[in-house]
């Protein structure tokens, strides 16, 4: 098992150097990591390359933390399309669920859906298109030995 963390390097990203990630076990080809976001990192671009670098076809994360800014969102049956709602400000994520799967390019893919507060003790909920850390985001997050594609599941009548 390796000791500390390691820093994803993506030597075409601004934020090179700045991801941490540990591998706390391997079991039977499942591996289990946490990932540390830290202020003002984008998750999705951690993630892919987090993705990338571990050679990771399919994984299960949740995460905590908070976002300094984002964008989610929610399906609308009438119009059979996504409503964007921004995050323009720094908002405690009280939950946030999905995976990352590879895509018929066999590139990485994330996808999240996240529940933030609205500040008033409310919250909206939705998937997530982009998400700027605020605070420090922890995702423990386990690598299923069998691949997951992107995009592999029919569509239903929600799409």
């Amino acid at each position: 098992m390796r000791r500390g963390y390691e820093f994803c390097t993506s030597p075409s990203l601004p934020w090179q150097g700045i991801m941490k990630s540990k591998l706390l076990a391997e079991t039977s080809g499942q591996r289990t990591f946490v990932i540390v976001l830290d202020p003002g990192e984008e998750a999705f671009s951690s993630l892919t390359a987090f993705a990338g670098q571990e050679e990771i076809a399919g994984v299960s994360l949740t995460a905590i933390g908070a976002f300094g800014k984002a964008t989610a969102g929610w399906f609308d049956f009438r119009s059979k399309s996504y409503r964007k709602t921004p995050v323009r400000e720094q908002r405690e994520v009280l939950s946030a669920i999905g995976d990352i799967a590879v895509d018929k390019e066999d590139k990485p893919t994330v996808h999240i859906h996240v529940m933030p507060d609205l500040g008033d003790g409310s919250t909206r909920g939705g998937h997530c298109w982009r998400a700027l850390c605020g605070r420090r985001w922890k995702l423990p997050c386990w690598n299923r030995p069998a691949t997951c594609a992107a995009g592999s599941v029919p569509k239903s009548a929600l799409h």
